[in-house]
């Protein structure tokens, strides 16, 4: 009876089987939501921003303005390699600039521009679908109003892609990050505008150079080293890649690095003189700042560190001993305020320590709804529930890694659990919250399943505060729905790409995602007797939840560069059920 139990009977699978193949259509149809949400990538970014600007050359009150400026057919257009000049006339949120041909409406994409800028540039490449060229810069013709070369630092600038905006006051800097801040949500949310509270001002970085606690130059392997595996015969050029280049161009010092990154630069660049023969391919070379903080009552600071090798720093109560770690599996050690955290050397962490108290610092300041006559509350859509009487007492930090969020907030709430999918970053996790005197009833870190993040969380989600931290690419649809689905009464989302923030929130904001049938499915599958989730995680007699916007802003994480860190706050809006 068992085997007969296996076998099909009147052609149709057996149960295992349709319980399998069940999985796979899900597993299809989550790999369809994902394909079906904006990337939010570069390419992508770029791509809006320029149909926007042709949107509005379009226009007939701006044609006038332009005098009879006319479309470009590929015909009429400049030979590649041939070199015009153009006048830019805004930037993408990518960093590039957006530019002009006199008499044309031929949108040319370059790099190290500003708006107002006259430059020469060398005509790269037509994307006769895309209807734009790409160009290299050569030259300033005419500078713009906001364009003072004095202020760059880098002697690389203008070829090496890593920095956009050395040219620019930091202060124009900052608005111009707000602005991208506001395209994004324009752009990527699908929310109309009433729904989008105005942009906050960004938050600057206290250093706009030397900030940057870890590098990863490069250099690339010898001429043909696939087929003959043999080693250098002199040292590589070390460093990054030049813009619109898959080249690596050498480069000996970075000065948005740290002291003890541009020390350890220099080390390395020593150290590849002596032992390039022992290489046959290229390699990426990592430079991470490591801090080891002594108290100045344990010692007079004469301790025998190598001067050659150490950056010393010096406060009221401590001695900083920094040292340049390059082993990927070692592991480094950071100070954000009074906290410590270890990590492994090669792993994530945010790279840049001088704006990390001002940040967490705002974190710890909105985590928490503001009170009626907080300085804090902003002005909020209209549609904001009202405050429910009961006071947020959990946190879970969902993407916590080694535990940033978890450690720094803790002290405001009764319960607080760090939730990732890697093992490592949970065992680091716990380690950082022994350093910092964290007991486990006070900030638990837990390993979990992506698609089952909330299942071994037992919080009431009316009194939860969740934060958000998620990879680039952002949240997936299956998350945003476990999300929903689990309703906390407040988000905090924090993300390095502003774009798929907008996306996601405004996911939120709709309270839809795609994977509204499998949630509800799921749901009445656990009330029937199914793995139960957290507090109010199957309840199906709940309201359809989503989430109003309270504030928006931009944090400058990275300066004479285009990225923004992207900071929303949202509360729970309970909408009746139909």
């Amino acid at each position: 009876m068992a085997d007969q139990g296996q076998k099909s009977q009147h052609g149709k699978r057996p149960f295992r089987q349709q319980g399998h193949w069940s999985n796979k259509r899900a597993q299809k149809k989550a790999r369809k939501r994902e394909r079906d949400m904006k990337s939010g990538s570069a390419e992508e970014v770029l791509k809006l921003d320029i149909e926007e600007l042709r949107n509005s050359l379009n226009k007939s009150e701006h044609g006038a303005e332009t005098n009879g400026d006319k479309a470009t057919t590929h015909d009429d257009l400049p030979e590649q390699g041939s070199e015009i000049e153009v006048e830019v006339i805004e930037l993408s949120s990518t960093g590039d600039a957006l530019a002009l041909q006199k008499g044309s409406k031929q949108i040319y994409v370059l790099p190290f521009a500003v708006p107002g800028d006259v430059v020469k540039v060398k005509v790269y490449r037509h994307l006769k679908e895309e209807q734009y060229t790409v160009a290299d810069f050569v030259s300033v013709v005419k500078p713009s109003p906001s364009r003072d070369d004095s202020r760059i630092r880098c002697k690389y600038f203008a070829t090496c892609s890593g920095c956009q905006f050395q040219m620019l006051d930091y202060a124009e800097q900052l608005r111009v990050k707000k602005r991208v801040v506001e395209k994004s949500f324009r752009n990527f949310s699908q929310l109309p505008p009433e729904l989008i509270p105005a942009i906050q001002e960004t938050i600057g970085s206290p250093l706009q150079y030397g900030y940057r606690t870890k590098l990863t130059p490069h250099f690339d392997g010898p001429a043909g080293w696939k087929k003959t595996k043999e080693p250098f015969e002199k040292r590589p050029e070390i460093g990054f890649m030049p813009k619109g280049k898959r080249t690596t161009m050498d480069i000996e010092d970075c000065p948005i690095g740290t002291d003890t990154v541009r020390l350890g630069m220099k080390l390395e660049r020593e150290r590849m003189e002596v032992e390039y023969k022992n290489y046959t391919r290229g390699a990426t070379i990592l430079l991470r700042e490591s801090t080891q903080r002594i108290p100045k009552a344990a010692g007079d600071g004469s301790e025998p560190f190598d001067p050659l090798k150490t950056i010393i720093v010096h406060s009221d109560k401590y001695l900083d001993v920094k040292t340049c770690v390059t082993d990927n599996n070692a592991t480094s050690t950071e100070y954000v305020g009074s906290y410590v955290f270890h990590n492994p050397a090669g792993s994530f962490f945010q790279n840049n320590n001088s704006i990390l108290p001002v940040f967490t610092s705002y974190i710890r300041e909105h985590i928490l709804p503001p009170t009626a006559s907080s300085p804090l509350s902003p002005s909020a859509p209209s549609d904001t529930a009202s405050a429910p009487a009961s006071p947020i007492k959990y946190l879970i930090d969902a993407y916590s890694g080694s535990g940033l969020f978890t450690i720094t907030l803790s002290s405001l709430f009764e319960g607080s659990t760090g939730i990732d999918i890697a093992d490592a970053s949970i065992a680091f996790a716990r380690r950082n919250a022994a350093a910092n005197g964290l007991p486990e009833s006070q900030a638990r870190f837990i390993a979990a399943d992506a698609r089952e993040l909330f299942k071994s969380v037992n919080y009431d989600p009316d009194r939860t505060v969740v934060v958000l931290d998620p990879p680039r690419k952002g949240c997936g649809a299956d998350f945003l729905g476990q999300l929903l689905r689990f309703g906390p009464r407040r988000v905090l989302y924090v993300s390095c790409n502003v774009h798929t923030q907008a996306r996601d929130v405004g996911m939120l904001v709709r309270g839809e995602t795609g994977a509204e049938e499998e949630v509800q499915k799921k749901s009445v599958e656990e009330d029937s007797g199914g793995d139960g989730g957290g507090a109010g995680a199957g309840d199906s007699t709940r309201a359809r939840t989503r989430y109003a916007i309270e504030s928006l802003r931009g944090f400058d994480f990275f300066p004479q560069t285009s990225h923004v860190e992207g900071v929303a706050v949202l509360n729970r809006v309970d909408v009746p059920a139909a």
